[in-house]
């Protein structure tokens, strides 16, 4: 039965033995990480249960992601459960320096961030002992066995959402069954992204997972500055302009290779190319030099100029390119990474293109396919031939940013209803 999950299998049992004895190694290697990336380091030890910050007065409800897609896709569901709610005040987690930063200025109203605490009896404890939340959520595949013994033993009741798990992993948890549905037993409602998960998670003694609309889908536009976005809107001025975003190793080959192909059509056409990670922008550089194309860099201060490609190597203003561009590829599927969020584009209003490689989004992408909102191409030749078509076609580019509006649009009523739900699940009141 959920929310009563019985006593812990032998597996999880001998986990928490590991975990505890792992703790001081799993520490240093989480510290110097988050030090390497510039973390606060009065911060870190939050990774250890130790709280920075005190906890608010009233009922609080404990939100953990992984990292930052999973936090962000909350942050809209945190406003509206703010609103039905206007007493709870709000706790997210997570464990990486980038997602702190990215959801720090998007944080809804009386909500806060700690570093989750490693799995470890002890530093769950801590966390759980100073922050006492009266509800938690949990976010997709984030199934941290001490943490759910720690919430059953404080009595706290947990929901999970956008739960997400491949065929291989499902065979997997099946041939550990017993330990699958001890797990799956901590929450009252688990909320799935896709009929799949639900199936696969139903076969594993889950009766309570339902699928629903990706909360990826609700999250709401990416907020943008608008006074940078008129200064880009004018630094492009009247140039064909497409987005390749979230790109991969091995993506920006095919970026450049489609923008070729592009120029030779529109010759004065500008691509802004968005690496996932910008460290990869040095890389980046040398390719476009190699493939003879001229750059400006978003790092180093550049404006739009009149070269072919805008190098946008910075975080945290993806916002701008899918409100300033009418056309994004989307990255992370053209390379067996999984796919990245189509729904962030359509909510800037712009059409979508994609790769073949999407299993994290499959079920999204083909419904924005089915509306006219997104398009699939193979390779880097037709990629560059749809771009190319579509901006020499403007009625038909609007047709597929109306299309993605739409879809985006279509999300709102969805979140207001996961929003009532999650609220029954758990007994908000």
């Amino acid at each position: 039965m959920a929310g009563a999950p019985g006593p812990a299998t032998p597996l999880v049992r001998i986990y928490a033995l590991a975990a505890r004895a792992l703790m001081p190694l799993a520490y240093r290697r989480s510290a110097r990480k988050l030090a390497a990336e510039g973390m606060d380091t009065t911060r870190i030890a939050e990774r250890m249960g130790h709280a920075t910050a005190p906890r608010p007065e009233g009922r609080l409800i404990w939100f953990h992601a992984a990292s930052v897609g999973e936090s962000l896709s909350v942050l809209r569901l945190i406003e509206v459960l703010g609103t039905q709610h206007p007493a709870f005040e709000f706790l997210i987690t997570t464990g990486t320096a980038t997602s702190a930063r990215i959801i720090a200025g998007r944080m809804p109203p009386r909500c806060r961030h700690q570093f989750a605490p490693l799995d470890s009896p002890s530093a769950v404890a801590r966390f759980l002992g100073h922050w006492r939340p009266d509800a938690g959520v949990f976010v997709e595949s984030e199934l941290w066995p001490n943490m759910l013994r720690g919430a059953a033993a404080h009595g706290i009741p947990l929901a999970l959402l956008n739960a997400r798990i491949s065929d291989r992993s499902a065979r997997g948890w099946a041939r550990i069954g017993r330990t699958a549905r001890y797990l799956l037993a901590h929450f009252a409602m688990v909320h799935c992204q896709d009929a799949r998960t639900a199936e696969h998670l139903r076969g594993l003694g889950c009766a309570q997972a339902a699928a629903g609309a990706n909360l990826k889908a609700m999250a709401g536009p990416v907020p943008h500055d608008a006074d940078m976005l008129g200064a880009l809107c004018a630094q492009r001025g009247a140039r064909p302009l497409w987005v390749m975003a979230s790109t991969h190793a091995g993506e920006d080959e095919i970026a450049i290779a489609a923008h070729q192909a592009v120029l030779k059509r529109h010759p004065g056409a500008l691509m802004i190319l968005v690496p996932r990670h910008p460290e990869r922008a040095g890389d980046i550089a040398r390719l476009l030099a190699q493939a003879g194309m001229t750059h400006e860099r978003r790092s180093a201060g550049a404006p739009i100029g009149t070269a072919p490609v805008y190098l946008a190597d910075t975080l945290g203003e993806m916002g701008l390119w899918y409100r300033l561009a009418p056309l994004v590829c989307v990255g992370g599927t053209f390379v067996p990474v999984g796919g990245h969020n189509p729904f962030e584009v359509a909510h800037g209003g712009a059409a979508v293109l994609h790769g073949p490689l999407y299993a994290n989004f499959a079920e999204g992408y083909a419904k924005m396919d089915a509306a006219g909102a997104a398009r699939q191409v193979a390779d880097a030749g037709a990629l560059g031939a749809a771009v190319a078509e579509l901006l020499g076609a403007p009625d038909d580019l609007e047709a597929m940013r109306t299309g993605a509006s739409a879809f985006a649009a279509a999300q709102e009523d969805s979140l207001a209803d996961l929003a009532t739900t999650l609220g029954a699940a758990l007994g908000l009141r």
